[in-house]
């Protein structure tokens, strides 16, 4: 193996069994690395003066093999010949440094601990649950970070998974002689994950398990269906728990132009990507399309995913979609998202109602006809003691000030626009209706952005940093 000058991640499928490590260091620090070694059965050599309780008991109980008191030049270089890994993991940092550059001049592959400057690898932090291992890695950037997702992933994980793998593994002949149509046999797998099968493996059930994955069989047909979802604004962690199961069951996902990269990265890997989104004045795929597109997948037994921004029912023709599905009697499902007023009021700290203000909030539309004009019910608009929250308003924005003072707001009136609402790049302009759209130009503010017109913008609290 040649040296690499960025550490690599350990593999943490890499079979070890009898395989020569030798680890340099003999208290806690070379403790939490042996742990690891001995469960991917290693064969431990250590060099250390000193062993800590733990690893004083391994010793005793033949689990490792201390082959030398002191970690001088000498001894390194008799002992490294023939081991796979090195671990230095003293708590001397010259120590460490001087083992690594040993091993590196052997080509063995080194991790020189909380060091990554002359490692050859790093080992994340692990998850064990039987078969089933979860490695956490920050890149050798922030170890005790690494360390604190792993106590939180680790929470997640039931117990039982492990025998629910080993179960899952015994039926895997079963099924896939059932079901030989890959698609089939995901679906049967779900089916069997989400519900009382799963359960009866983990706690030990085989018998019970079996029984319900054979009754899933048996009742499971490919069948094609359509789930409308929505995605949410843009931050990814606004995403509802529904949502984030769907994506990872879908066969296939049309998305919006608004969904940012994060949102996808969500998706299941090898689930098949198809951009329906539409820009102003340039429709990637036009609505009638996108209902055929549905309609077809689902015939043909995918399970599509129609990912948009927000909720899919405000603002999102998400109606126009289901009537298309309904009329071809294609099985549905609708999960709402956070839609932008919500969102991307809350991030920019704007109440959508306020008890001394705003006793209702209007949603409505700033999306010009195709000649230009607006048709908006200006009259029920231009109201105090409301909120008005306009989608899709940046190009009409002077217009849509204008019409609103023509109505009887006053220029005064206080107003914001959010740009790019609930993302890290999010910026926020508050103004009035008289100076809004001068600011927003000078800003360069483009879509996707909010229009929030009402006194709640005065009520606008920012929290303490």
């Amino acid at each position: 193996m040649t040296n690499i000058s960025e550490p690599a991640w350990f593999p943490i499928a890499l079979r070890l069994d009898g395989v020569r490590v030798l680890v340099v260091g003999g208290g806690m620090i070379a403790a939490n690395k042996v742990r690891l070694l001995l469960a991917h059965r290693a064969r431990v050599e250590v060099i250390a003066g000193r062993l800590d309780a733990e690893m004083q008991r391994w010793e005793d109980e033949g689990s490792i093999t201390r082959i030398a008191p002191t970690a001088d030049e000498a001894t390194l270089r008799a002992a490294m010949p023939g081991c796979r890994l090195v671990y230095a993991a003293t708590d001397d940092r010259d120590v460490n440094r001087a083992a690594a550059s040993i091993a590196r001049a052997m080509n063995i592959p080194v991790c020189a601990v909380d060091d990554p400057q002359p490692s050859t690898f790093i080992t994340p932090a692990q998850i064990h649950r039987g078969l089933v291992r979860i490695a956490i890695s920050t890149g050798g950037a922030a170890p005790v970070l690494a360390r604190r997702l792993r106590e939180q992933v680790e929470s997640s994980i039931p117990e039982g998974t492990g025998a629910l793998a080993v179960f899952m593994q015994q039926q895997r002949e079963h099924v896939g002689t059932a079901c030989p149509d890959i698609s089939r046999r995901r679906q049967v797998w779900e089916t069997f994950l989400d519900g009382a099968g799963a359960q009866a493996a983990r706690n030990g059930d085989a018998t019970r398990a079996r029984a319900v994955l054979d009754d899933i069989i048996a009742t499971t047909a490919t069948r094609g269906e359509v789930w409308l979802v929505g995605a949410g604004p843009g931050d990814p962690d606004l995403l509802t728990l529904r949502a984030l199961h769907l994506m990872q069951n879908a066969d296939c996902v049309l998305y919006d132009q608004l969904l940012s990269p994060a949102l996808l990265d969500r998706v299941r890997r090898d689930a098949e990507l198809v951009f329906v989104g539409k820009r102003r004045n340039n429709h990637t795929m036009p609505q009638e399309e996108i209902n055929a597109e549905l309609i077809r997948r689902a015939q043909a037994g995918q399970r599509v995913l129609r990912l948009k921004g927000g909720d899919p029912f405000v603002f999102g023709r998400g109606g126009e979609e289901i009537e298309a599905l309904l009329e071809s009697a294609i099985p549905f499902q609708v999960v709402p998202g956070i839609t932008a007023a919500n969102g991307c009021a809350a991030y920019a700290g704007i109440p959508l109602t306020h008890r001394d203000c705003a006793q209702a909030c209007l949603f409505v539309t700033g999306h010009a006809r195709a000649d230009g004009t607006l048709h908006l019910p200006w009259d029920s608009m231009a109201r105090p003691g409301q909120t008005v929250v306009i989608y899709m308003g940046v190009s009409a924005l002077p217009a849509l000030c204008a019409k609103l003072v023509e109505h009887g707001l006053p220029p005064q009136w206080p107003a914001a626009i959010v740009e790019r609402g609930t993302r890290a790049d999010q910026r926020v302009l508050t103004g009035t209706l008289g100076n809004l759209p001068t600011q927003a130009a000078q800003a360069g503010v483009t879509s996707p952005a909010l229009i929030i017109v009402g006194e709640v913008v005065l009520h606008r609290v920012l929290s303490p940093a």
